[in-house]
């Protein structure tokens, strides 16, 4: 829950309400003020309508300028207060940078939970939401794999696969959904518990304002952000109609891996993972095979933990916020101290000492004269 919103988030809340969660508006917007805080100055309002938005946007404008608009509009940032732990927009130095490069990155994130978990490596894990058995024990099975070598589990908080996988994801505390609803809204109503889980250790995340119905374009924009927060995207059974290609075409576009799993020949439940085997995607029948492919450090740190006979379950770290911006800056592949330096406001010298103390708290290292990230420790 937070005590209040900062005057950046609460001006970014208010375009977002105004142009009711329509990118290409936001966009615009943003191209002709430069910021939320500059459209949003009361003598600038009439500028919005040189700017060719949608009617109903325009409409909304009219209507916020009323009082009772005014009161509307608080009623939605008392909603936020109550149930959001944490907001992101780009200009926050923890917002997901892997979400970035893509022009249709979400403006403002709400969050319940851990915000850092966002900036862990993720695999996501999608499919039916009516799987057959055999597709559910396997999402678990590979999302408890998965998670236990160090890697947070997304997926979208649904019925079937979802499911599965986020409870696979949370027997090493290490799951993260994505949901399609405001954060008011736990949909379906059946996995309140399982969301109530999720946020103990992992984050639930939205770009939906309260009072977002689960409407079925929703879903879709929903999955942009899974595939994007992700190292790669694994179908486990899906149907050639099924709304998890969506995501596994997504996550192509965006230059992810994508992975699916293969069945009898026969199964409806596996026909889409098919066609998408043709189309290019990777056949796995093991998850030790998705990181291979991946050949991330991550695979070089789980090989450092201790025996299975021996481990402690770990929970997440936290950055220390005088280090978050040189950590949000590596990645998973690495970089060496010239490229550091380039993008990196700090002195050498600051530079160095930073990379050392990521290194003793286990949050970067060195290989062959490159930084990359790790995943916190404790």
């Amino acid at each position: 829950m937070l005590n209040q919103l900062s005057p950046h988030h609460y001006q970014t809340v208010l375009v977002w309400y105004l142009v009711q969660h329509s990118l290409s508006s936001f966009q615009k917007i943003i191209q002709h003020f430069g910021s939320c805080e500059q459209a949003t100055q009361s003598h600038r309002f009439p500028e919005w309508k040189q700017l060719g938005l949608h009617a109903n946007h325009l409409k909304r404008l009219d209507e916020f300028l009323s009082p009772e608009g005014q009161q509307k509009f608080e009623q939605i940032v008392q909603l936020i207060l109550k149930h959001t732990d944490f907001i992101l927009t780009p200009k926050d130095i923890d917002y997901p940078t892997q979400l970035l490069p893509y022009s249709d990155h979400p403006p403002i994130l709400f969050g319940q939970g851990q915000a850092q978990a966002l900036l862990q490596p993720q695999i996501a894990m999608v499919g039916s939401r009516k799987p057959s058995p055999h597709g559910r024990q396997v999402a678990y099975d590979f999302a408890y794999y998965l998670s236990e070598k160090g890697f947070y589990i997304s997926s979208g908080l649904a019925h079937g696969i979802d499911e599965a996988a986020h409870r696979g994801g949370l027997s090493h505390h290490r799951t993260i959904a994505v949901v399609g609803t405001g954060l008011d809204t736990v949909y379906p109503s059946q996995n309140k518990t399982l969301a109530q889980q999720i946020v103990q250790s992992g984050a639930i995340v939205t770009e939906f304002l309260p009072t977002t119905m689960p409407l079925q374009q929703h879903f879709p924009r929903r999955n942009r952000i899974v595939s994007g927060l992700s190292l790669g995207v694994v179908v486990i059974e899906a149907a050639l109609q099924s709304g998890s290609l969506i995501t596994a075409n997504k996550a192509a576009e965006q230059g992810k891996l994508v992975f699916a799993i293969p069945g009898h020949i026969y199964s409806e439940f596996h026909q889409g993972c098919h066609q998408l085997i043709r189309e290019g995607a990777i056949l796995i029948d093991h998850p030790e095979q998705i990181i291979e492919d991946l050949a991330l450090p991550t695979q070089w740190q789980t090989q450092q933990q201790p025996s299975k006979e021996k481990e402690i379950v770990e929970a997440p770290a936290h950055i220390p916020t005088n280090l978050l911006p040189l950590y949000q800056q590596l990645d998973w592949v690495g970089q060496d101290l010239d490229q550091l330096a380039q993008s990196s406001p700090t002195s050498a010298a600051e530079l160095t000492a930073q990379l050392m103390e990521l290194e003793l708290l286990g949050l970067c290292m060195q290989q062959g004269g490159r930084y990359l990230r790790c995943r916190p420790m404790l």
